[in-house]
Parts: C-alpha cells; structure tokens; sequence
C-alpha cells in the first residue's frame, strides 16, 4: 500500500453491478476534484474473443473468471508499479460495436496498452481479480481500498441470463452452459476474493427467485435489501448510518442492511469520508 500513490479495486463476479457502483465513486471523485486514473478488468484478459472461443472448444471448463485467461502477473505489476510511483498502464477491450467505435477497434479485441496520465490522486480498478490471491500473485497486498460487490448467486444468475440474451443474442440453454463451465473457477477464485475485501457489498432479493432459470424478470432494487459488511468496523459510525438511511438495520456488529434503493445514498455516506483520507493523506505528501 502506498500514501503517495493510493489504489481503490471494486472486485465483483460478472453482473454482479460494479459499473454501477464505478459510476458512484465517479460521482464522489467529481465531486471532490478526484483526479483518477482506470482501469477495467477485461483489459487484462489474456485473450480477444475469437482465440478464446477456439480454447473453449478445446477445454469446455474455461472461463474468463480463470485465473490462465488472465493477464493477473502484469495486473499486479501494475499495481505495484502505482504504489510505488504512481505509474503503470492499460489497455481495453471491446464487448460490442459501442466500445469498438470508441476504441477505433473491432469488437472482440484490445485496444494498444497505454500509459497512465502522471499527476493522478489515484488508481481505480474494477473487474473480477482485483483482490486474487494464490500461488502465483498476491494482488490484494497493493489496494489501499478493496470493495466486494456481489449479489447472492440467483440473483446473479437471473442477471446474466436477462443480460446475455437481450444484450448478446444468446439462448437460455447457452447461458446455462457458460454458468456451468464457470461454476469450478467461481468457487475457487472469486469468492475467496471477498475474505480479502474492506467492505462488501450483496445485494439479496426479497422476491422469489428460486428457479432463475425462468425468471421472467431481474428484482428491481426496490425488492431487494443489501448486506453492508465491514471487515474491521472499528471507526464506522453504525448509528449514524441507522438515522441516515431510512428503514436500515444492524444485523451483525460488523453488517449493516440497507433498503435496495438506498444503495447510492449508502455508498457515497460510506466511501466520501475514505477516499477523502486517501487523497488528503497523498496530497500532505505529495
């Protein structure tokens, strides 16, 4: 971890709604004149969409939650390379004609690596590997804040199954098959991921969702609850959150449980006054 050179990772399954939770800190870094540098987690995939389709034919379990699909050595030299110095690079990678022209790319490849812009307050990462740790790397050693963002696993699901076929055409059944090809890969390299974590994030939903294979539509938050989890709550004021966030709760002395809707509210009381330290911390030193 660095003083000078501070690393926030939002590490969160596929679907899980980091995108969402990366435009709130954007809110919060323009709020309060942030200067960030990003990086998104698909562009240290090892692989465009085209070879790694031929290695799935080859090998029906792999995945991009792998950690052999994955760039995770260059990802934490990165990380490393931030904290000491503040430098590093990245590059991205186009899911769909929308990225492709931004990037001036085609869709399922990687745009040329790039450095960082010098001068930033901090690095932002969000993707699926933000906080691995195995016997190959140890990228959870670098953030200075690490973030969990996970929904329970059906409501993951019904995620990725309403997304992968209005979004990319896919069938049920194909949908069905990445799940299962990525269910060894899920357990061993993503959850442990969130024992590592600050804080997490899970959104639990209070509708049915015990089949989501049918599951003719995703909980909206206003039917879902979500489970605050500080790693060392010492320092949260808890019943400061409680009055704040209408209908919230204690569940556990580490766990707070906040309304589905209040997500955004909840995160900008929470991250506001941390990433404040960071950056104020940095610039004394700077």
């Amino acid at each position: 971890m660095s003083a000078r050179h501070p690393i926030i990772s939002v590490t969160g399954s596929s679907g899980a709604g980091t995108t969402s939770v990366r435009n709130t800190f954007e809110q919060i870094f323009r709020r309060e004149d942030v200067s960030a540098v990003y990086i998104e987690g698909d562009g240290f995939h090892a692989y465009d969409r085209d070879t790694m389709r031929a290695m799935m034919a080859r090998e029906p379990t792999l995945s991009h939650f792998a950690p052999r699909a994955n760039l995770l050595p260059e990802l934490e030299e990165v990380f490393r390379s931030y904290g000491e110095n503040g430098t590093g690079r990245t590059r991205h990678y186009a899911h769909d004609a929308h990225d492709a022209a931004r990037y001036g790319i085609p869709e399922g490849t990687f745009s040329d690596w790039e450095p960082f812009q010098p001068g930033s307050d901090l690095l932002f990462y969000e993707g699926l590997h933000g906080c691995v740790v195995d016997n190959a790397v140890d990228i959870a050693r670098y953030p200075d804040l690490k973030i969990g963002v996970v929904p329970v696993i059906n409501l993951e699901w019904i995620q990725k199954l309403h997304r992968d076929r209005s979004t990319r055409g896919y069938s049920t059944d194909a949908v069905t098959d990445v799940i299962l090809r990525r269910m060894p890969d899920y357990v061993q390299t993503i959850c442990p991921q969130f024992s590592w974590t600050d804080i997490n994030f899970q959104r639990v939903p209070m509708v049915d969702t015990s089949n989501p294979f049918i599951a003719r539509w995703i909980p909206t938050a206003d039917e879902s609850m979500v489970v605050i989890r500080f790693k060392d709550p010492k320092g949260i004021d808890f019943s400061y959150l409680v009055s704040m966030i209408h209908d919230s709760f204690m569940s556990r002395a580490n766990s707070i449980v906040i309304p589905g809707g209040k997500l955004d509210l909840a995160m900008q009381l929470i991250l506001t006054p941390i990433i404040m330290q960071l950056v104020e911390r940095r610039r004394r030193l700077a």
